[in-house]
C-alpha cells in the first residue's frame, strides 16, 4: 500500500534522523517533527478546502516534510521551515493534484523555494557540536542569535577543506541529513533490500556526477580523490537515493 510504501522510506531515513540529531543537537530533530506536522496540516486544510478525502494517513505528506527538514540547516528559522512545508504541500502537490500528479519532488522543490526566497538563512550553517559549545541555546533559537556569530562555517563543498572520513561519517557542516553518508547509505540499502527503490536510479545519478568530476580531474590534472569528494559532499548522496528515486517523477524503465 501507499501508506506502507511512505512509513518504510520514512524508516530508511531515521539514520540520517540520528546522525543529524547527534551532529546538530536537538534543534534539528525537533524541525524535522516540526515540518513533518505542518506538512500534514497543510494538506489536511488543502483536501477540505478542496472537498476532497483527506490523504494525510498515506504517509506521503510526513514524508515530504521530513525530506525537507532534513534538507534545512538545524538553525532554521521556524516560520521559514513552515512556509516552505505550505509551498511543496500545497502549491507543488495538491494543487497538481495531490499524489501521483505533481510534476516534482515536492520536498526538493521546498528547499529550492527557500533557496531563492531566504537565501541567507539557508546557507546559514552551523559547525557539528555547536550545540554543546553553547548550551544555553533553545530549540527555537535561529542564525539571528547573536550567541551562533562564533559557531558558523561554511560547508566541505564551499570550503573544500573536510577529510573524506569526516565526509563519509557526517562530521562536516551542512543541512541536517544531508552530512553523513554512512547513515544515506544505510538507508538507501535497506530500500534496495526491500526493493521500494531500484538501484538504477541512484547508480545513474551517482555515476553521471563521477564520470563528469573523471573528466574534470582529466583535463585540470587534478587529483583523483576529487571523484570521492563530489559524491560524498553536498546533498548529491541524499538527492541520490531518496529524491531522484521518487515514484511520481522518477522514470518508468531502466533505461531511462
Amino acid at each position: 500500500t501507499t501508506q506502507k510504501i511512505m512509513l518504510m522510506v520514512v524508516l530508511a531515513l531515521v539514520p540520517s534522523i540520528i546522525a543529524g540529531t547527534v551532529f546538530f543537537g536537538p534543534r534539528a530533530l525537533f524541525l524535522v517533527v516540526f515540518c513533518a506536522v505542518v506538512s500534514m496540516f497543510t494538506e489536511f486544510v488543502c483536501r477540505k478546502l478542496m472537498n476532497k478525502e483527506s490523504t494525510i494517513a498515506d504517509g506521503s505528506a510526513m514524508l515530504t516534510g521530513v525530506l525537507l527538514a532534513l534538507n534545512l540547516p538545524a538553525t532554521l528559522p521556524l516560520w521559514q521551515a513552515a512556509i516552505g512545508c505550505i509551498f511543496a504541500i500545497a502549491v507543488v502537490k495538491q494543487l497538481f493534484g495531490g499524489l501521483g500528479c505533481n510534476f516534482a519532488n515536492p520536498a526538493i522543490t521546498g528547499r529550492i523555494f527557500l533557496l531563492l526566497s531566504v537565501g541567507s538563512d539557508m546557507t546559514s550553517w552551523v559547525k557539528p557540536f555547536y550545540y554543546l559549545d553553547a548550551p544555553a541555546l533553545g530549540l527555537f533559537e535561529t542564525t539571528g542569535s547573536q550567541a551562533l556569530d562564533g559557531l558558523t562555517g561554511a560547508t566541505p563543498l564551499a570550503s573544500g577543506d573536510a577529510g573524506l572520513m569526516e565526509l563519509f561519517i557526517g562530521n562536516v557542516g551542512g543541512s541536517i541529513g544531508e552530512t553523513s553518508a554512512l547513515a544515506i547509505l544505510i538507508g538507501g540499502i535497506f530500500l534496495i533490500a526491500a526493493k521500494l527503490i531500484h538501484p538504477s536510479t541512484p547508480a545513474a545519478y551517482l555515476g553521471s556526477l563521477a564520470a563528469l568530476t573523471f573528466v574534470q580531474v582529466l583535463v585540470t590534472g587534478g587529483e583523483m580523490t576529487e571523484v570521492l569528494y563530489a559524491l560524498l559532499s553536498g546533498g548529491v548522496m541524499l538527492g541520490a537515493f531518496f529524491m531522484a528515486t521518487d515514484y511520481v517523477t522518477s522514470p518508468m524503465s531502466n533505461c531511462g
